[in-house]
């Protein structure tokens, strides 16, 4: 939709009427106004790169994050500026402080200088991990030793006990003889013939 004014200056030059010079006071008013509504807001990078704005980054005004669509209030917390400063924001959307980071950095660095290992005491720690070294190295070498020694031991042995005949787990059958002296009659003599034949 088009401005009173734009639309009345179309009109005039439509009918070819020049505009009342109230009319022209009025435009220059609204255009006063229309500059004066418009406010400049600041705009800061956090750490990561996101972009946050807000009228003045000080306590008590508004701040937002910037994305594509839309800004969005920032959530509670602390924020680390790209300027080395940290944003304090204690109720979602309102900057509560901004503060010098300075400090605990500094904190920080005595605290992890302090974790740190010198030259001297990396120099006996090498020599403890190959002395520990050695110390396993030597072990497993022993241990290899006896067992091939317990190896060579066992494969000399034999491997089963030899086996021995043993003569008195022969089963004799026992021979009946049956009347060895008597005549032999026909039928003795079929089942003779028979019994040789298997």
């Amino acid at each position: 939709m088009k401005n009173p004014t734009e639309m009345l200056k179309e009109i005039k030059n439509l009918l070819g009427i020049e505009l009342s010079e109230e009319i022209k006071e009025r435009e220059v008013t609204t255009e006063q106004v229309e500059a004066s509504s418009e406010v400049n807001l600041a705009q800061a990078k956090l750490e990561n790169g996101t972009v946050l704005e807000a009228e003045a980054f000080e306590a008590g005004n508004e701040v937002f994050i910037i994305t594509e669509d839309e800004k969005i209030p920032v959530p509670v917390g602390e924020y680390q500026m790209e300027d080395g400063m940290i944003l304090v924001v204690s109720e979602e959307g309102m900057i509560a402080e901004i503060k010098e980071a300075e400090a605990e950095v500094e904190e920080e660095e005595v605290e992890a200088a302090a974790d740190y290992a010198t030259k001297e005491e990396l120099a006996e720690i090498r020599t403890m991990v190959e002395e520990i070294k050695a110390m396993i190295k030597e072990k497993e070498e022993m241990a290899t030793v006896e067992e091939e020694a317990q190896l060579k031991e066992e494969l000399s042995k034999p491997a089963a006990a030899p086996l021995k005949h043993n003569p008195e787990s022969e089963n004799k059958k026992p021979q009946v003889l049956f009347s060895q002296k008597r005549a032999s009659s026909t039928r003795d003599r079929v089942f003779q013939k028979i019994a040789n034949l298997k």
